[in-house]
């Protein structure tokens, strides 16, 4: 029986692959801060440590106590817009931490190591992007998961370190901590619908995005190590089908049977349409029906019922405040 490692296990893809882990066999450790997840998730027959992945004297206590086979990082935070105001909060958190664990990997032999990067390490690249496609990304989140990335690539050449790399985008389902008003368009959308309050868009709202139901996207992560052709690999992961922000809109408040006005504010600097090509994902691991956009947002919206809404506070370490947009601002 494989140990397994899950990083950021108590937010919400971590405890949805931590969930398949047990169900593939592994006995799972989560390790998670709690800055942006709830224990609650942790599913049932995981080890939970609360602990952050920038502790290093506890991940090497962690790694010498459990010999763990897998490492499956998840812990992140994953605010592409805020993170060119947070900049060192951002590097220390999503790439530093993820030093931390990549040389306790190798000083421990783990056999593979799973990161989650994003498709955020694209950029404004030519569409569908793919596997191929040159990363230039364009916030400090893509540049700090970018070079993760590579450190893996090296560390793989050097010292021998298996790894899988996932490219995720917009991933949404239950579990997810719809009090963040930095990320998360369909949990920002449903919190605000919960409170009576307008939906915030940025600009138009006809940036599009191609919006992953977590259950497209845990499993594939999960046994990603049981499949050989994986290793050192890169693949995209996610939804084909792009939706402008929009639509988006329109499906949710759809599904939490609310209808409320746009409240459209000035556009942010980001990238407008995004979208992955998952052919290499497909070949490697095989396909199955994905749920569609209705489906997975009315699963969401009832256990987003369910929990209730959820205070949305404001970031606390601002490094940066020009160019901020003004919701941002905590007045």
């Amino acid at each position: 029986m494989p140990t397994s490692l899950v990083t950021g296990g108590a937010g919400f893809i971590g405890s949805h692959v931590a969930a398949e882990l047990l169900k593939l066999g592994h006995t799972v450790v989560v390790l998670d801060d709690l800055s942006g997840g709830f224990v609650e998730n942790v599913p049932a027959g995981a080890q939970f440590v609360e602990g952050s992945i920038l502790d290093v004297a506890l991940i090497d206590r962690l790694f010498a106590a459990h010999a763990f086979d897998y490492v499956y990082h998840l812990a992140a935070y994953a605010a592409e817009g805020l993170s060119h105001f947070i900049k060192r909060f951002n590097y220390n958190n999503n790439l530093i931490g993820s030093v931390n664990l990549i040389n306790a990997s190798v000083n421990h032999a783990v056999k593979c190591l799973v990161f989650t990067s994003s498709i955020a390490v694209y950029g404004s690249a030519p569409l569908p992007m793919t596997e191929d496609t040159l990363p230039q990304p364009e916030d400090s989140y893509g540049i700090a998961k970018y070079a993760v990335e590579r450190e893996l690539r090296v560390s793989h050449e050097m010292f021998g370190l298996d790894y899988v790399i996932f490219r995720p985008h917009n991933v949404y389902g239950e579990h997810q901590n719809i009090g963040d008003r930095y990320r998360n368009v369909i949990g920002i959308f449903m919190n605000q619908l919960m409170q009576g309050q307008p939906l915030t868009v940025f600009g138009d709202g006809e940036q599009s995005r191609a919006f992953s139901y977590i259950a497209d996207v845990a499993p594939v992560i999960a046994r990603s190590v049981d499949v050989p052709a994986a290793r050192n690999q890169i693949f995209n992961v996610g939804a084909d089908t792009p939706y402008s922000v929009n639509h988006l809109a329109a499906v949710v408040m759809e599904a939490m049977d609310i209808h409320l006005a746009l409240n459209h504010l000035p556009a942010r600097n980001e990238v407008v349409h995004a979208y992955s090509d998952h052919s290499k994902a497909r070949r490697v691991f095989g396909t199955q029906p994905p749920v569609t956009l209705e489906e997975g947002i009315a699963r969401m919206a009832a256990w987003a019922k369910a929990a209730g809404p959820r205070h949305s506070r404001y970031f606390g370490e601002i490094e940066i405040a020009r160019n901020l947009p003004p919701s941002w601002v905590q007045h």
